[in-house]
Formats: C-alpha cells, structure tokens, sequence
C-alpha cells in the first residue's frame, strides 16, 4: 500500500466553470486539486469521457484527488468491481495524490440514487463496511480515504458514536480519514452536540486531508449544500484544529453558485492565513525555546 502524505499545501474542489482559468493561466493560490472521479471515469462500453482530456492538461500542472459518491460502502450491496475496475483504469491514467469516498450508501440491488444516505453505527454496520473498505484498498492497490458524513438525523439503534466508529474503521482496515468540518458543524448544530468534543474524539493522527465547505440555513436547520462562502463558524473550528493538531492539506468544495475564480481565490487564501500563523508561533516557540531570542 502507498504512503498516505499530509504536505501537499491548499487545495480546491476543480469545477467545470473555472476548468479555461486553470488551463490557461498561472494559477498561484492553490498547490493541488480535486475532482468528483465518476466525471472522469471511463463508461461501461470502455469509453472515456471527452472530461478526462481536460483533466489531463491540468494534471500537467496540479496533483489530482479524486473524491467519489458511489463507492457505496455502507449498502449491503457487495464490492462493485466493474465500478472498480473502472476507478483502477483512472488511477491508472492519472497517478492521482488521493483517493477518497465518504461513509454512506448510495443504493440497494445494483440501483444507484445518487445520494449520501447516512448508516447506523452498529457493530454489525462495521463489520460490513471494514469488510468492503479492505476489499476496496486490496483490489486498488492503496489506501483510501473515508469521510465523515453530515446528517440530517439519527438510528435509535446506533451502538456506538460516530467518532468511535470512524477510529475503529481505521483500526481496522488502515485506511485514512477525510475531515470534513463543516460536515462536522452541520451535524452538530442539526443534532446539538459540542463540534469541538467531536473533534477532540477523532484521532488525529488518522486524518490525511481536511474539507472545509459551506451550508444553507433552512430556519435553524443546516443542509450540506457547498453553495455558499465557508461560513464564520466553520472557519473559526478549522483554526482550532489546526492550532491544536497543526496543519493537513486543506481545500474547499463549491458546487453551486460558482463565484468567479477570483473571489474564489479570496476564501483559499484564508486557509494559508491560518496555516501561516501558527507556523510563524511554532517557529518562535522554538526559537525560544532554544534560549535564542526571537527579537
């Protein structure tokens, strides 16, 4: 299995609205990119999608992580290898930095809904998913990562947290974690639980790469719609992380209401910010340290 690394800088969810910016010109603001990898895949007939040729050009220019919706790892569904197959020929073509899906089923029976639907923490749900995870990384070939959900309600029936279910799938299958935080603040506002006790609980070690994303409102009730700026609450949890754990290559997903790249640009150079101050802080904390002065 390959290495997973946490150094790759700042990154963005690639849109389609912002593909001729990175082409065409000299993009400074971001190291790295990410992209939805069911648009790029090939089709079952063996054919590529004419997408794949943009992405090739750009990956000339940025490491790529793809970030799949249909892995389905929490169906009971068994392991779809033609899907697989079809990921292992994309991997293949494009080496990419990371590859990743999320905690969730998408369908039953062979049927995709092309939707996150979320699962109870059950130890048999467990047992289920680590199953699929293993088998997932065995075929591919490395490991991949899994990200946090956010949620819009809770089982009766879960038998253990989400954190204690995440940690124990990374005991279990060696696979890394995705943070999602602003999945993390959207479930702990729609659930009323403290975000900060369920970051405490995730082991960081785990964590190789970090979302940050915005939300709608829908009068107290928050929906993951990535359509709207990272909102202050989010930000505000990202530099606790980051102070506390330091930093994980950071990127931020907009899938609606694509602003220009330049104001787009605005929100990424907030991720540098905070990474910026607490390396300049670490670094004079050694400084002192060391009986050196920082003057």
């Amino acid at each position: 299995m390959s290495p997973l690394k946490k150094d790759f800088g700042v990154g963005v969810g690639l849109r389609s609205a912002h593909h001729t910016e990175f082409i065409n010109n000299h993009i400074q603001s971001v190291n790295w990119v990410e992209v939805t990898t069911e648009n790029f895949m090939p089709w079952k007939n063996g054919h590529w999608p004419e997408s794949i040729q943009t992405l090739l050009k750009i990956r000339e220019k940025f490491p790529v992580a793809l970030h799949g919706v249909s892995m389905n790892l929490g169906s009971v569904d068994e392991v779809n290898y033609d899907y697989l197959n079809r990921l292992k020929l994309l991997i293949q073509r494009l080496e990419p930095m990371i590859v990743s899906d999320h905690l969730s089923w998408t369908g039953i029976n062979g049927l995709n809904m092309h939707d996150l639907f979320p699962i109870p923490y059950t130890r048999e749900a467990l047992i289920l998913v680590t199953r699929k995870i293993s088998e997932v990384q065995d075929y591919l070939g490395m490991n991949i990562l899994i990200e946090n959900p956010s949620s819009y309600f809770e089982f009766q029936k879960s038998e253990m947290t989400e954190t204690d279910f995440l940690n124990q799938i990374v005991k279990s299958t060696g696979c890394g974690l995705l943070l999602d935080i602003n999945n993390v603040y959207v479930s702990s506002v729609n659930h009323q639980f403290d975000p900060i006790k369920y970051l405490e609980q995730i082991r960081f070690a785990n964590v190789h790469q970090i979302h940050l994303a915005g939300h709608s409102n829908d009068d107290g009730f928050l929906i993951d719609t990535h359509d709207q700026d990272v909102s202050q609450s989010v930000w505000q949890l990202y530099d606790w992380v980051v102070q506390k754990n330091g930093y994980v290559h950071t990127m931020i997903e907009r899938d609606g209401r694509i602003p220009d790249w330049s104001e787009m640009e605005v929100e990424l150079k907030k991720i540098g910010a905070i990474h910026e101050k607490y390396s300049l802080r670490s670094r004079n904390d050694s400084i002192t340290d060391t009986g050196i002065s920082s003057k």
